[in-house]
């Protein structure tokens, strides 16, 4: 599965949050609201999710595997750094 294009969008206010990604795969599937967050060791992504009826959060869509996420984690981090310079937000 290739990572066919990366959209940023920037959060507004101050806060860990600092945008959301719509990732597109192949061409033909897309995940919306990625969030990403600035932590202690740099940036890093939190995968869609949605509260359960007791109160608890489920991601909507994640990588299955560590070498996926870093990939994933990688190009998003590269466009979202990208759209900062001012350049194309697409991967």
């Amino acid at each position: 599965m290739q990572i066919t294009d990366v959209r940023i969008r920037f959060a507004l206010g101050e806060g860990k949050l600092k945008g959301y990604a719509t990732v597109t795969f192949d061409d033909c599937f897309v995940v919306n609201n990625i969030k990403i967050l600035d932590g202690v060791n740099g940036f890093f992504l939190a995968m869609p999710s949605r509260e359960t009826s007791k109160g608890e959060r489920r991601d909507v869509a994640h990588p299955i595997n560590s070498e996926f996420r870093a990939e994933l984690q990688a190009k998003v981090i590269e466009a979202f750094n990208a759209a900062n310079r001012g350049s194309d937000a697409e991967v």
